[in-house]
């Protein structure tokens, strides 16, 4: 019987990290020639976008969290036996946490954009302010090489969880830069219309 899968190829994570360092570039570019403004974003109900973005973030990081062990289960590296709704589960929040990625991401570009060098008013912009916007970038060229990796039936046993973990190690360090920072400064944001 002949063999009938498809031979790996490095084409696919070579595509996939050309796209996601484009992706990467291209929302940094946007984001230091955009005029921040809060004009077309949303609270929810907090008092303060900074304050939304926080709990969603922390939302975010939980879901990352739930990501990995779903993958170790799904690819039997914890011992037990994943049960069927597993998969379906770590698709849908896999989905949940990249939507709500991208909803605080339009939030940080839109209202402030990629912040580096000084503020307006001549005080030098933190090294976290800067670390986290570009790991923010980062984060979006990982999803679009996570994508790619999922979706790759030809590429190397090793991109997936390469991509995968790349992704979660950007993503924990955008969370720890942004939300991390935030509670260990100013504790948890009250939400002030609920």
């Amino acid at each position: 019987m002949a063999d009938t899968t498809a031979p790996r190829s490095m084409a696919a994570p070579l595509a996939a990290l050309t796209a996601g360092a484009v992706v990467a570039v291209l929302l940094g570019a946007f984001g230091k020639v955009h005029d921040p403004t809060l004009s077309g974003t949303t609270t929810l109900g907090f008092r303060t976008v900074i304050a939304m973005k926080v709990v969603l973030t922390v939302v975010i990081g939980v879901l990352a969290v739930l990501q990995v062990l779903g993958a170790l289960w799904l690819y039997g590296k914890l011992g037990i036996a994943a049960p069927r709704w597993l998969g379906t589960a770590h698709r849908i929040s896999g989905t949940t946490a990249l939507l709500l990625s991208v909803f605080v991401a339009y939030h940080c570009l839109w209202a402030l954009g990629l912040e580096t060098g000084r503020f307006h008013d001549g005080t030098p912009v933190p090294v976290r302010t800067v670390v986290h916007g570009v790991l923010g970038c980062a984060v979006f060229g990982a999803v679009v090489v996570k994508v790619v990796a999922v979706r790759s039936r030809r590429a190397p046993g090793w991109f997936l969880p390469v991509a995968g973990g790349v992704l979660f190690a950007l993503l924990i360090a955008a969370v720890l830069t942004s939300a991390g920072w935030y509670l260990s400064t100013h504790g948890w944001p009250s939400t002030g219309g609920y």
